[in-house]
């Protein structure tokens, strides 16, 4: 999107540097990408990722100044997994934009979600200094946001994840961390705290504490956890964990789970009614709304072109279905049937929600075609501190997904990040 800067990267990219990319990765991480990493970067205006920025935190500040939306978010969430001691805010949010063109021909973005849950810190910044180090982008490209520097980058995820507690009584929690994709955020964080990594399966009660076994066997306890297991994840494998999470126990969370369901999709209905942050909430309506409500009438009246007539194979082809809590984006559904809609239960119509389909603006050059770019805003919000956006991660993708996933067999798509004109 900053023509000079796109073309001589083109222009200069070699097979080889791509190669050297994976290879450094490996090293950082200690352990191979198994997602697919992007040939190239982005090339940004800095006031473009800002307006972003400013956007997502807008929302959030919308959503936990509403008390009706943070008692229906809370009601929402299941059984067994409404965790005491939730704490003020979250420590972690994620916004994730698509770029569109609006009918003037513009550039501009629209949320595709928004999530309080960690994303990879660790890893994108090292992705950001593998393409510097690699392809030789210049110190005038940068990459952090918030004015910070590599240096106040970990010093700010530091607090955020350590709470001022020794690294030792800190672990890294997931269900079975060497088994996600994710394991190589999970390495370049712990080897950069000096903290453990440990499956949640087994982390050990023992009277009001949790503990957890370090490498020399030895129980340690457990006084704060960096939260990376993902609760449908937990639901949908059915685990049994060692410890009851709804009970108190005197441990402190760095990502409450509770703000994973309070800060969700859940909440993009209720932003769309609210025309919260300078339009960038495209329509959306809970399902049993749509069905069974005024959610039709809503998305027509916010300028979405539905089927007239209604009938078993009436498709909505303006409308992507999507369950409240998945992540990854798992069981999205392109142009649903009526009937589909109406096959699920009418007890489980509440998690899901229907939203309008954005057509993602194919912009970034490549040897393979124009590309499109997904955007996603990475913050940190430490105890008694101030959200801060901090970083960007980006998504290329030719298909109609843009998560890395939906993206094998291609070149040139996949994860990769934004770099901007210092200055900008």
């Amino acid at each position: 999107m900053i023509p000079l800067l796109r073309s001589r990267f083109n222009c200069e990219f070699d097979v080889e540097k791509y190669a050297s990319l994976l290879e450094f990765l490996e090293k950082k991480c200690e352990t191979p990408v198994e997602f697919r990493v992007a040939e190239t970067p982005i090339f940004v205006p800095l006031s473009l990722l800002e307006n972003m920025a400013e956007a997502g935190a807008e929302l959030t500040r919308d959503l936990m100044g509403n008390s009706a939306y943070l008692s229906a978010a809370r009601d929402a969430i299941p059984a067994g997994y409404k965790v005491a001691g939730e704490t003020a805010h979250p420590n972690f949010l994620t916004a994730d934009f698509a770029l569109i063109r609006d009918k003037k021909g513009n550039l501009v973005p629209r949320l595709v979600e928004i999530q309080a849950f960690p994303s990879v810190y660790g890893y994108q910044h090292v992705l950001c200094a593998g393409y510097r180090e690699i392809f030789g982008l210049p110190a005038t490209l940068g990459c952090l946001l918030g004015g910070l520097d590599e240096r106040g980058y970990w010093e700010l995820l530091s607090r955020t994840i350590l709470g001022g507690h020794n690294p030792e009584n800190v672990v890294l929690a997931e269900l079975d961390p060497k088994g996600q994709k994710t394991l190589p955020d999970f390495n370049v964080t712990a080897h950069r705290l000096k903290i453990a990594v440990v499956d949640i399966r087994h982390i050990q009660a023992v009277g009001k504490k949790l503990h957890y076994r370090n490498e020399a066997g030895k129980q340690v306890p457990i006084h704060r956890i960096y939260n990376r297991s993902i609760a449908d994840e937990l639901i949908a494998r059915k685990v049994d964990l060692p410890f009851d999470l709804t009970q108190a126990w005197d441990v402190e969370w760095a990502g409450h789970p509770n703000w994973y369901f309070l800060i969700s999709k859940f909440s993009l209905p209720w932003l769309a009614r609210r025309g919260t942050a300078r339009g960038v909430v495209p329509p959306a309506v809970f399902l049993n709304e749509f069905l069974k409500g005024n959610g039709r009438a809503e998305l027509e009246a916010a300028g979405v072109l539905l089927p007239a007539q209604t009938g078993p194979e009436t498709v909505y082809s303006e409308l992507l279905l999507k369950p409240l809590f998945s992540f990854a984006g798992k069981g999205i559904q392109f142009d649903p049937k009526h009937k589909q809609l109406e096959e699920i239960p009418p007890n489980q119509r509440g998690n899901y929600l229907l939203q309008q389909r954005m057509n993602f603006a194919a912009t970034i050059e490549t040897p393979h075609g124009l590309t499109q770019a997904e955007i996603r805003i990475l913050y940190l919000w430490p105890d008694h501190g101030e959200l801060t956006p901090v970083l960007s991660l980006v998504r290329l993708g030719r298909g109609r997904m843009m998560g890395v996933d939906h993206n094998k067999n291609q070149e040139w798509v996949g994860a990769s990040a934004a770099f901007f004109p210092v200055g900008d």
